[in-house]
């Protein structure tokens, strides 16, 4: 998660949400990792866990990621939660809940729905603080 909060700092500076993502395997090697860049892409999808699950796969040669983990320093948003079942990571890690468009437990409970094929273990508030700090300063100095 340190390494997601770095990548979350430097997407901050970049001018883009600050939120970071990393994907580890099975052996808890690093398979990817990513940012947040819908402004700099011009691409709505380009969220962090879009751009690391796509790097990921890219580096197993497999839209299937059995085994992985996805430490992201936000909850996923409903459209990043399916993409999550759709790859099958086996574990979900997020820092802070997204009270306005959390996909995953704040609005709504995609990757572990019973009702889904697939289901991700989660866990959450691993850095709470600092990635919601993060946040937050991000925010405040926009308004």
């Amino acid at each position: 998660m340190r390494r997601a909060l770095a990548l979350a700092r430097d997407a901050a500076e970049a001018g883009e949400a600050p939120i970071g993502a990393v994907i580890v395997g099975p052996d808890g090697a690093l398979l990817a990792e990513a940012r947040n860049s819908p402004i700099a892409s011009i691409d709505p999808t380009a969220h962090a866990e879009i751009l690391a699950l796509r790097a990921a796969a890219l580096a197993l040669g497999n839209y299937r990621l059995s085994g992985a983990t996805l430490y992201v320093t936000l909850e996923p948003c409903v459209m990043c939660a399916g993409a999550l079942v759709h790859a099958r990571l086996d574990r979900l890690v997020f820092a802070a809940r997204d009270l306005r468009f959390g996909g995953v437990r704040s609005k709504f409970r995609l990757a572990d729905s019973d009702i889904l094929n697939h289901r991700l273990e989660i866990d959450e508030g691993l850095l709470a603080a600092e990635a919601t700090a993060l946040l937050e300063d991000f925010f405040r100095a926009r308004r």
